[in-house]
């Protein structure tokens, strides 16, 4: 099994995920430059957080149009493997049209950067079987673009499918609808969420519950390759 963190200008989470996943958990992890285009060795794809091209325009808004990203919706469709996007990550997915939704300013019009409580909404995926339903944890943020919005109709479509993970239990840093803080896709192979696990995945860094999101990914893999 081998994974890869993308790298885009700007990007300042990607050694933290490719710590978490490499040396963490042992997983054969290759840090790809955004100009790539090849993803077929790779079983997980990781779009990380950060500040993509400055975040001009808007959060995510000119990383979809990177080469390794554009390479992305083939990956899905060949079901090559799982892909997250973290943060950043999640608002270039959601430019790209990977996943539903948007992200917009936060409802403050200011950037947040603390640790929040989080609630497990679904723990049958690849990203949060070993949680349990209802599930809290702490993790943090740091964004000034992570308040999701969707149309009623398609808010409806996510609550239908389960395709909500994860929702700020407390407090609603950010103005998201329905306190969203995390979605996948219908096949459950693409993850987006605003908090960092990565952040938060070793106890030197808190209680290390993060690290459960990438195990839960890494043993959903090993499943599928035996």
């Amino acid at each position: 099994m081998k994974a890869a963190v993308i790298v885009l200008p700007g990007s300042n989470c990607d050694m933290d995920a490719y710590h978490v996943l490499k040396d963490l958990l042992q997983l054969e992890t290759e840090l790809l430059w955004h100009r790539e285009t090849d993803l077929s060795k790779f079983d997980l794809i990781v779009v990380p957080g950060g500040f993509a091209y400055g975040d001009y325009l808007r959060a995510g808004a000119i990383a979809r149009f990177a080469p390794a990203v554009q390479a992305l919706p083939d990956y899905i469709e060949a079901k090559r493997g799982f892909v997250l996007g973290i943060c950043n990550g999640f608002q270039v997915l959601t430019e790209a049209g990977l996943l539903p939704g948007a992200l917009a300013r936060n409802i403050d019009r200011k950037f947040i950067c603390k640790s929040v409580t989080l609630r497990i909404e679904n723990a049958d995926s690849p990203f949060t079987h070993l949680f349990k339903p209802g599930e809290t944890l702490e993790l943090p943020i740091a964004h000034a673009e992570g308040r999701y919005f969707d149309t009623p109709a398609q808010l409806e479509k996510l609550e239908k499918n389960k395709q909500i993970f994860l929702t700020y239990a407390e407090e609603n840093p950010n103005g998201s609808v329905n306190n969203i803080a995390g979605i996948m896709n219908e096949s459950k192979t693409v993850f987006g969420l605003m908090p960092h696990p990565e952040r938060n995945s070793e106890t030197l860094l808190g209680s290390g519950a993060g690290l459960k999101f990438f195990q839960s990914l890494v043993y959903s893999l090993e499943a599928v390759h035996g």
